[in-house]
């Protein structure tokens, strides 16, 4: 018929690079498709952030532990894989920030830790603090440019207590950064367009607020969090299970070690092995990204060696319930970096989660989180040491004093990318340089969020893309 679009073929054979949850999401989307698919982890176990574990000889998280389930992505491949029947919600979403020598309750209204007015700053914020913040509309207008660094930007409008004390321990609890360096624009990014319109941050905050739900059937709705009965863990496994199922291969322990493009694909070799393929999906981390991209296009890689990344730890401790004589509530507290605590936050997964109570009602299961970018002195201690130091603080901040049945130390070397002043207009070039390449794009934490959903949605934009359906 004349005018008719004819889409284009699907490849015949995909490699995805990179067994995180963003490399899974596109091998799921490319196989669904009827693409032929290998997807290849250099390391010996799937799901990046998210790792399945056990303590005390309970099922737990080492690491990502819960999906925001206002964004779809997550939620819907884990249904897609068969877990939708494990799907729970967290039980308790109470979360406090321990400054200056007390449990804060985290004021609502705020977005990522940037407060739309004073209410509930009592405690948390001096009355110096407070009556700095309320100066805001008074002040003159400052722009934001291409991009500015979201604590220096609050200071500048609140003050710095106000970015010490509440924006950068929430902001430190997703990227593990500092408040100082990280972006504006890529962090909230509805904000920082906000912030362009009006003359004030708290009007600009204000503004966010009063615009109106998304409403029909695709608005969400809900728990905001989620998680998967014995942890999020399992949702790496049972979406390389789909892949398999559909006749894709899934290979651990396989590193990449180049890249080369064909007259009429692209040649992946490994240590022992050489494949063709029709097109790649690179959702391998920044670094490993740009050495493989280096010869095919060294601007792409030039801009993915410039995204570092922080390497937090995080210290889990099983605790028999009849030996707690302090028996915290809530899901957990935050603390600021100004306090000087080895702990930035710590997550009582015992009462967040329904399913770890019931597997072991006899235990308490909690862990902290340790190491930012630009302060990882702690992350230098052993093991024992590491562990001594945070029982210190949970000591001190919590009251308990009981001794761990069981303890685990999971570290993330380079395990969270930093979104630098700057890190949208990046990712913008490498996503136009590596679209000069046939049937080639990137995907992953690196780009366009670090949380699980994000990453779900940029593997499929990937996948799309390299199919030719986007």
């Amino acid at each position: 018929m004349a005018g008719q679009i004819t889409p284009a073929p699907v490849p015949g054979h995909v490699v995805v690079v990179g067994g995180g949850v963003s490399g899974l999401a596109a091998a799921h989307r490319l196989v669904e498709a009827g693409a032929r698919v290998t997807l290849l982890e250099a390391s010996g176990r799937l799901g990046g952030t998210l790792w399945a574990g056990e303590i005390a000889g309970v099922p737990v998280d080492l690491g990502a532990e819960a999906l925001f389930a206002l964004r779809p992505e997550a939620v819907d491949l884990a249904r897609a894989v068969g877990l939708g029947e494990c799907l729970e919600p967290v039980v308790t979403t109470s979360t406090t920030i321990w400054s200056h020598g007390a449990h804060r309750r985290v004021p609502r209204g705020h977005l990522m830790g940037v407060p739309g007015d004073w209410a509930g700053l009592e405690g948390l914020v001096s009355p110096e603090g407070i009556a700095r913040m309320r100066q805001d509309r008074a002040l003159p207008r400052t722009a934001v440019g291409e991009d500015v660094a979201i604590g220096a930007y609050v200071a500048e409008r609140y003050g710095r207590e106000v970015v010490d004390r509440l924006l950068e321990p929430l902001l430190d609890g997703v990227y593990a950064g500092d408040a100082y360096r990280i972006s504006l624009r890529a962090t909230l990014p509805a904000l920082y367009e906000e912030i362009r319109r009006h003359g004030s941050l708290l009007d600009a905050v204000a503004a966010l607020h009063r615009k109106p739900e998304p409403s029909g059937p695709a608005a969400p709705s809900g728990p905001v969090f989620m998680g998967v009965s014995g942890g999020i863990g399992r949702l790496p496994g049972a979406v390389a299970g789909a892949v398999r199922d559909r006749g894709g291969e899934v290979l651990t322990d396989s590193r990449v070690l180049g890249l080369t493009r064909t007259e009429d694909g692209w040649r992946i070799r490994t240590p022992d092995r050489v494949l063709t393929a029709d097109g790649v999906v690179l959702a391998a981390p920044a670094g490993a990204a740009a050495h493989l991209l280096e010869a095919e296009s060294p601007a792409a890689a030039a801009d993915l060696s410039g995204i570092e990344y922080a390497s937090p730890a995080l210290v889990t401790l099983a605790f028999r319930r009849a030996e707690m004589t302090v028996l915290p509530g809530g899901s957990g507290f935050l603390v600021p970096p100004v306090e000087g605590r080895t702990i930035k936050a710590a997550t009582l997964l015992s009462h967040k989660w329904r399913w770890l109570r019931e597997t072991a009602p006899g235990l308490f299961v909690l862990r902290a989180s340790v190491g930012r970018h630009g302060d990882e002195r702690a992350l230098h201690l052993d093991d024992a040491e590491l562990v001594a130091a945070v029982r210190r603080d949970l000591g001190e901040i919590l009251g308990l004093t009981a001794a761990p049945v069981a303890s685990r130390v999971s570290r993330w070397q380079n395990g969270l990318p930093q979104y630098a002043v700057g890190h949208t207009a990046r990712t913008t070039r490498i996503r136009e340089a590596v679209a000069k390449l046939p049937r080639l794009r990137v995907c992953g934490a690196a780009y366009d969020g670090v949380g699980i959903a994000h990453c779900v949605a940029s593997g499929r934009r990937a996948a799309d893309e390299v199919l030719g359906t986007e």
